[in-house]
């Protein structure tokens, strides 16, 4: 019984080390993404001033994404301190409080999802043996005990709408800009009844987005392009036009000034 009692406390030192190296590794990790993420927000800024509100919507996922992460790895910090704290609890793990069950199963939820900071995945090997298979399973999936705002902050959506637009509303009033997304939605819905003949009243937030994505993949400036196939009539002098047929050109989206 001594022996697994040492064992144990092996253990729980080495899971207080590895945490220790995190809380280290964190403090650099977070340098390249708040350069990013003021990064990003520049170009919101520069394509807002331009009018590009699009290309706006699209560039603010990066926004979310680095600015996810650091509140991601501020929620890390925590649990890592607190583990820290407290590490004589985890040798008696069905004892703990709920604090230290949030602690354990966030930190073994975000092992898989912070490839900046690996020593979480070796501290999760060791808190799975404590904690159980059970445990250690929900807590892989975000479940149990793991706080759903650090399950948001790692796995949600980046591509909401709704959220691209708030962050793209903070940026604009921030430099004094005015948006108006409803012009975007008016010009995709002339563009589908021109090309279907078909009246859309209204188009969602994600459609919008989506049709936006597969305008900018056609060009690498991205400020004006077409849709692939957008040759026009070639006709002769005397009216004929030697077999060749007129193809459709669909405009892209784009919020015109």
């Amino acid at each position: 019984m001594g022996f697994i009692h040492r064992r144990t406390s092996k253990q729980t030192g080495k899971v207080k080390t590895l945490l220790g190296l995190a809380l280290s590794h964190l403090a650099i990790a977070r340098r390249p993404r708040l350069a990013r993420k003021s990064i990003s927000r520049g170009d919101v800024h520069q394509l807002l001033a331009l009018g590009h509100v699009d290309r706006a919507l699209h560039r603010a996922e990066h926004v979310i994404e680095e600015d996810n992460m650091l509140e991601a790895f501020n929620i890390i910090e925590l649990y890592c301190n607190r583990l820290i704290e407290h590490t004589k609890q985890l040798d008696k793990p069905y004892e703990c409080d709920d604090d230290i069950q949030e602690a354990a199963s966030g930190i073994m939820f975000a092992a898989g999802w912070c490839g900046d900071l690996p020593e979480l995945l070796f501290a999760r090997t060791i808190l799975a043996n404590k904690f159980g298979g059970d445990f250690a399973m929900m807590a892989k999936e975000g479940n149990g005990s793991v706080d759903p705002v650090l399950v948001w902050k790692l796995s949600g959506n980046k591509r909401n709408m709704e959220l691209k637009k708030k962050v793209v509303k903070e940026i604009a009033n921030e430099y004094n800009i005015h948006v108006d997304f409803s012009e975007l939605q008016e010009m995709v819905d002339h563009e589908q009844d021109g090309s279907n003949n078909v009246h859309h009243h209204e188009l969602s937030h994600e459609t919008i987005y989506q049709i936006d994505m597969d305008e900018s993949s056609a060009s690498d400036s991205g400020h004006s392009s077409l849709r692939n196939g957008n040759s026009c009539d070639i006709s002769n002098s005397d009216g004929s036009n030697n077999g060749n047929t007129k193809q459709k050109v669909t405009p892209s989206v784009r919020t015109r000034r």
